[in-house]
């Protein structure tokens, strides 16, 4: 019984990256923003968007002509939210006023940790459905639960990355999956 205990408490995961869209409802005149802002980068022969890298919290947005902006890099919607504030200042120097503050929506969250256990990614890779695993190419077992939403990566130290969820709690869910579907092959 102290066994499971100790597997569960060894279990860990928390968010490193969310990724956001959102719509500034302004049309953004890129090449004055990029002439303006030292923090931006433009160059629309390669991408019709421009970077602009916030240091603190550090993230980074695309920002599109239209107005519309994807935000990575945050780890709370705290941080995302700042970073969204900073980039409509940002505006402001070269007056484009963003009246409302922009409908946010989650589109991708990424989550590393660990299951506190090694894994057998060969055993792993025959007996589990959704999975990928070339060790010649990349270390990690790529391992899907579509009715989760979620893909993991999983290394044979136990460590984990889950992507493809859009809130901590979908994470969790994935995760108690996941270490459920691992404990029925390790029966087998």
């Amino acid at each position: 019984m102290a066994k499971k205990a100790k597997e569960t408490s060894q279990r860990e995961i928390k968010v490193v990256n969310i990724v956001v869209s959102a719509s500034l409802g302004h049309d953004i005149p890129l090449e004055k923003m990029a002439a303006t802002l030292s923090n931006t980068e433009y160059n629309p022969e390669q991408f019709p968007g421009l970077v602009i890298r916030i240091k603190e919290p550090k993230t980074s947005a695309l920002i599109f002509s239209s107005g519309k902006i994807v935000c990575t890099g945050a780890r709370t919607m705290a941080n995302v939210h700042e970073s969204i504030r900073k980039i409509i200042k940002s505006l402001e120097k070269i007056n484009v006023k963003i009246k409302d503050f922009p409908e946010v929506k989650i589109q991708n969250i990424v989550a590393a940790g660990s299951v506190g256990m090694a894994l057998n990614l060969n055993i792993l890779a025959m007996k589990l459905e959704n999975t990928e695993y070339e060790p010649e190419q990349f270390p990690g077992l790529v391992y899907k639960l579509p009715e989760q939403k979620a893909t993991f990566l999983l290394f044979s130290n136990g460590k984990i990355v889950c992507t493809g969820t859009k809130s901590e709690e979908e994470v969790n869910i994935a995760l108690d999956k996941l270490i459920e579907n691992l404990k029925k092959v390790k029966q087998k």
